[in-house]
């Protein structure tokens, strides 16, 4: 089995690689290198921007991993048209690219976030979607665009919504961010919103193994499934914990974008029902406080 990740040399994508490599698989990574840095040598690398149509000759029948995308939220709201790009064009592109090769399956990392304020929670996939930022909202046009190829042209496609992923090699998120401003500045710290947004966190090594259940295991057609831990935890929460880890009472300080919220589209509060991917084998090893505790670790040890 031949497998291609997007994004290949970012974050996620590059523990992705890391595990598919492990297992003897072989493995395209592509990606413009535009944020990501490392690459596992094992793997075929190849610099190319999905922003353009895939002019590249991909092996048939391969498994696509697509995970290219701007993750910042924040500037979503502002740089619109990159996000356009890099979110909506490129998932185009990737799937013309799985249609011409008829490939065996596409995942997509989506996100929690396409819930929006959520009615209820936690949330379910059956839940209707009410994106709050352009990030999410173009991760929501990326989910239509699995459903129709695999509706129109037979191909197996599933998106994952996932929760806020972290750990070692993330270089965005509250915990680098406040990493960076305690580094900056002991003696304060700067939390975005009033501190009391709860969300789920999902450890890095939990969320590779739930893409890779999902690829194995998923039906064939489109699925969409929520990943995350089975709890939330509150912005505040976080900070004490990489307060303590560092030593640190820094003053707090906040920066309230309206009704509590960190900024123009962010979701204060989120959890996720992950009944459906637990259905196919797969739960989380850590709740939310010990990814955040892990990530802290991974974190503060770079």
């Amino acid at each position: 089995m031949q497998y291609i990740v997007t994004g290949g040399a970012g974050f996620v994508g590059s523990h992705l690689v890391d595990n598919l490599i492990s297992k003897k698989s072989d493995v395209i990574v592509i990606d413009d290198l535009s944020t990501g840095k490392y690459v596992n040598s094992k793997s075929k690398f190849v610099k190319f921007d999905l922003r353009r149509p895939v002019s590249l000759s991909m092996p048939k029948g391969a498994g696509i991993f697509h995970l290219a995308a701007n993750p910042n939220v924040r500037e979503s709201m502002q740089d619109t048209q990159e996000h356009f790009d890099r979110d909506v064009k490129a998932t185009f592109n990737v799937m013309e690219m799985a249609r011409k090769a008829d490939c065996q399956f596409v995942i997509f990392l989506s996100t929690s976030a396409v819930y929006g304020d959520p009615k209820r929670m936690p949330s379910k996939e059956s839940d209707p979607v009410a994106p709050i930022s352009n990030y999410a909202h173009f991760k929501l046009i990326g989910e239509g665009l699995l459903e129709f190829y695999a509706r129109a042209y037979g191909l197996k496609t599933v998106s994952l919504r996932m929760a806020n992923i972290i750990g070692k090699r993330s270089d965005h998120g509250v915990i680098v961010d406040f990493k960076k401003k305690l580094s900056h500045n002991p003696d304060i710290l700067e939390l975005l919103g009033d501190g009391t947004q709860k969300k789920s966190y999902i450890y890095i090594s939990d969320a590779i193994d739930a893409i890779t259940v999902a690829a194995r295991k998923s039906r064939a057609g489109y699925s969409v499934l929520n990943v995350g831990s089975t709890d939330n935890i509150s912005v505040r929460e976080i900070a004490a914990i990489l307060e303590k880890k560092m030593g640190l009472h820094p003053k707090h300080i906040f920066k309230d974008a309206g009704g509590g919220r960190g900024w123009k589209g962010d979701v204060k509060l989120m959890q996720l029902d992950i009944s459906r991917i637990k259905a196919l084998g797969w739960k989380p090893k850590f709740n939310s406080k010990q990814s955040v505790e892990r990530a802290v670790d991974d974190i503060l040890s770079d």
